[in-house]
């Protein structure tokens, strides 16, 4: 076994999170793929992976190696595709992440159109409100709201949600509609908590062009975006949403809007990958893929502008590689180890 077939054995290992999918999905026995990953961390003289009868997770040598896999075997996957038949689109499994809400309002209903243009694509879709780490978890890309954190990342904004205040017509026939942004101390809110920190998520609200956030006090918090529109059905307080996850609700009267003079602050979309990912054809086809889709979609705000539609690279910077280019980067890859 090469060097490079050992990469992709590694990188499968971690994708399956078990060396018997790995081995099942590669065609090889178990023992091999033990093997080869055992013969790697003898060559780079460092452990890659921590193994318990349970999980396996990478070690801090092992994500920094992936990462470096991942780059290297994507430019040979760039360099390959320069020269097949441009008939054949990208191919091999692509794992995204997306919040829960938009994975199964927005992007699930389309996948459709994405698999009739990219029938060779395998999608691994998670979903969920937990922000994940896309090294650690071995996701290609992410969908995420709200301001970027992670300076590692490259970022392309597909859109902006607005969003709505709004209750229950059970609770504001017992606490009163507010008429002013004051009002809402006398009020209960179903309260967001973070997954990462714990702590409630603020609201905000635009006031003559800039940002005021509210803290609000509630009998009941969440960390799930459907759990959090049924508590605000349930009459259990006001709720500050996306106007597309709750539109039906507003239509039939499930859900009344309040304080409709004061408008939630903006929360932008974006597609986040990691900085060795944007050469891969597969991944690129899929962000402009969804930057299409969200600009087709009003609720979403799709920019459509084209230096918005440019990719913002946090650090990050292109490139252009070459066989050559990306044989040196695998022997680098090594002797970094």
């Amino acid at each position: 076994m090469d060097r490079f077939q050992a990469m992709q054995v590694f990188m499968r290992v971690v994708d399956a999170n078990s060396f018997t999918k790995a081995a099942d999905s590669l065609g090889l026995p178990r023992a091999t793929v033990t093997n080869a990953i055992q013969r790697l961390e003898r060559r780079l003289q460092v452990r890659l992976l921590n193994r318990s009868t349970r999980r396996l997770s990478l070690t801090p040598d092992g994500a920094a190696y992936y990462e470096r896999c991942a780059a290297i075997l994507a430019d040979l996957e760039e360099a390959e595709a320069a020269f097949q038949d441009v008939t054949r689109g990208p191919k091999g499994r692509l794992r995204i992440d997306a919040p829960s809400s938009i994975g199964r309002l927005v992007l699930i209903p389309a996948l459709c159109e994405f698999h009739s243009r990219y029938p060779d694509i395998e999608l691994a879709i998670g979903l969920g409100d937990r922000p994940v780490d896309l090294v650690q978890e071995a996701v290609d890309c992410a969908i995420r709201v709200g301001a970027l954190q992670d300076s590692s990342m490259v970022a392309k904004r597909i859109g902006t949600f607005s969003s709505v205040t709004c209750a229950a017509p059970s609770y504001l026939e017992r606490h009163g509609e507010p008429a002013s942004l004051e009002d809402l101390q006398n009020h209960y809110a179903v309260n967001y908590f973070s997954s990462r920190t714990g702590r409630n998520i603020d609201w905000s609200f635009m006031i003559d062009g800039a940002a005021t956030d509210v803290a609000m006090s509630s009998t009941v918090s969440v960390n799930d975006a459907e759990a959090y529109v049924a508590c605000a059905l349930q009459g259990f307080g006001l709720i500050q949403v996306a106007r597309y996850m709750v539109l039906p609700h507003l239509e039939s009267g499930a859900l009344r809007e309040v304080l409709p003079a004061c408008v939630p602050a903006p929360m932008p979309i974006s597609v986040v990958y990691l900085r060795n990912r944007h050469l891969s054809p597969k991944v690129r086809v899929f962000v402009d893929w969804l930057a299409e889709l969200f600009g087709r979609c009003p609720l979403l705000g799709g920019c459509g502008l084209a230096d918005e539609a440019a990719d913002c690279c946090f650090g990050g910077h292109s490139r252009s590689n070459t066989l050559r280019d990306i044989l040196e980067e695998k022997n680098l890859a090594e002797s970094a180890f």
